[in-house]
């Protein structure tokens, strides 16, 4: 199979994905797409492994993280080398079908999981579908469970926050203040943010990402984003405050997408050429870690 009909069949199973997660999904207001999104991802996980749910309370109600453990490539290693965390959250704002916000994050989770259960790479391997991530920090799913691993050790965190909105007009891309001056003003790139001790790791991923033709720009957080407050906004703060080398994987979200928690976050707004091509740098780069 050539490599144009493997990102073909790439891009039509990442479409699928996003027809079933793209839908409102508001945890409180939309508990019927909720649920089924959670469920849908829950079977795909299943088709690859046992699927591990981390419960968690919040206002009286159950909700649940979705865990895939995959092994490392190397079975004597499995157990000596600690896992690489990739999550994305599923639950969406109200009002919303959050196509890019964050159903593009979850179809890449699901198919970076498909594609790590066909081909191990060197180190286990934890995807983590958290759930509300719309909330504020404290209550958010990614914080109950950083706060649940009490310190096990972990290769790196990535987090999967908005990957499929590209726009290649010039002015198309905003920056928090004076960030301006050192990146592209086009929308056409994938961001990688991480804290300082991902330095080495922003180096190296931004690097396999360009040689998969996929135009990448990366920015070290230092105080724990809290310096551009911008950059917390996704699952990996978590881990940034509990000391985690942690990198958030994005679009930029609101600094280029102007359907951003609005009614406008569909389907037709994406780029499917641009995620597909993301997903296959990140397996990529991911694989060379």
């Amino acid at each position: 199979m050539g490599n144009a009909e493997v990102r073909l069949r790439l891009r039509e199973r990442l479409e699928a994905h996003l027809i079933q997660i793209a839908r409102e999904r508001d945890p409180y207001l939309a508990t019927a797409g909720h649920f089924f999104v959670r469920e849908y991802i829950r079977a795909q996980f299943a088709q690859w492994g046992a699927v591990e749910a981390h419960e968690f309370q919040e206002q009286g109600t159950v909700f649940q993280n979705l865990i895939l453990n995959l092994p490392a490539q190397d079975e004597t290693r499995r157990r000596s080398l600690p896992p690489i965390l990739i999550g994305a959250h599923y639950d969406a704002v109200p009002g919303s079908p959050g196509a890019d916000d964050n159903a593009t994050g979850v179809a890449v989770l699901l198919e970076l999981a498909r594609l790590f259960a066909a081909a191990p790479i060197r180190y286990p391997v934890r995807f983590v579908a958290f759930d509300l991530e719309e909330t504020s920090y404290d209550r958010a799913g990614s914080t109950h469970y950083a706060n649940s691993l009490q310190q096990e050790p972990l290769r790196l965190m990535l987090s999967l926050e908005m990957l499929g909105y590209c726009d290649r007009t010039s002015g198309s891309q905003r920056y928090p203040a004076g960030l301006q001056h050192f990146y592209p003003n086009r929308g056409d790139f994938i961001g990688l943010i991480g804290n300082l001790k991902t330095i080495p790791d922003l180096i190296r991923l931004s690097h396999a990402v360009r040689q998969c033709d996929v135009p990448c720009e990366w920015l070290p957080a230092g105080n724990r984003g809290l310096i551009v407050p911008d950059t917390r906004r996704s699952d990996h703060a978590a881990f940034w405050d509990r000391g985690y080398r942690a990198i958030m994987v994005t679009d930029t979200s609101f600094l280029r997408n102007p359907h951003y928690h609005k009614p406008g976050d569909r389907l037709d707004t994406l780029d499917l050429d641009f995620l597909t091509n993301v997903c296959h740098s990140l397996a990529r780069s991911i694989q060379q870690l």
